[in-house]
């Protein structure tokens, strides 16, 4: 299983400079993928379902403060093995052209978020964890066609 801080890094790397806000979405939708492609998680962090978003707080805590992300010198990217790398590719190729604003209300639109933030006021502060199993059970309902991945 790969680091946080490795992930972020190949995050970067293949997205080059980003909002943090998109950085978290690239971030959420790698852990998600993984899990339905490879049946394990990408990396040991939890990932909560943010006013914004799910955010994952162990990043959140490293750029809080920071609007853009242009490099992760805490992670090292050479350290992903190839399904992982393959799991961020896709993702980068698949969401990568859109906006943080798009990503997040993409992800208001999806049932791992919602349901994580279940009778809360849209404006409600919330710590609630989204859980592997409820990204395994969306993303992996969506189909092969949901999502740009090359052949592994």
């Amino acid at each position: 299983m790969a680091s946080l801080n490795d992930v972020a890094a190949y995050i970067v790397e293949k997205a080059g400079p980003m909002t943090a806000m998109k950085f978290q979405k690239l971030a959420y939708y790698s852990q998600a993928w993984h899990a339905v492609w490879d049946g394990e998680v990408l990396f040991n962090s939890e990932i909560q379902a943010w006013r914004n978003g799910p955010v994952c707080p162990e990043l959140y805590e490293q750029h809080r403060g920071r609007f853009e992300i242009s490099s992760w010198p805490a992670g090292h990217s050479a350290s992903l093995v190839n399904n992982e790398k393959e799991t961020i590719d896709a993702i980068v190729r698949t969401y990568g052209h859109l906006t943080a604003q798009q990503l997040s209300d993409l992800t208001h639109s999806e049932d791992p978020w919602k349901n994580a933030r279940a009778g809360l006021d849209p404006s409600a502060i919330s710590r609630t964890p989204i859980s592997i199993a409820s990204m395994e059970e969306y993303y992996g309902s969506l189909g092969a066609d949901a999502i740009d991945v090359e052949p592994f």
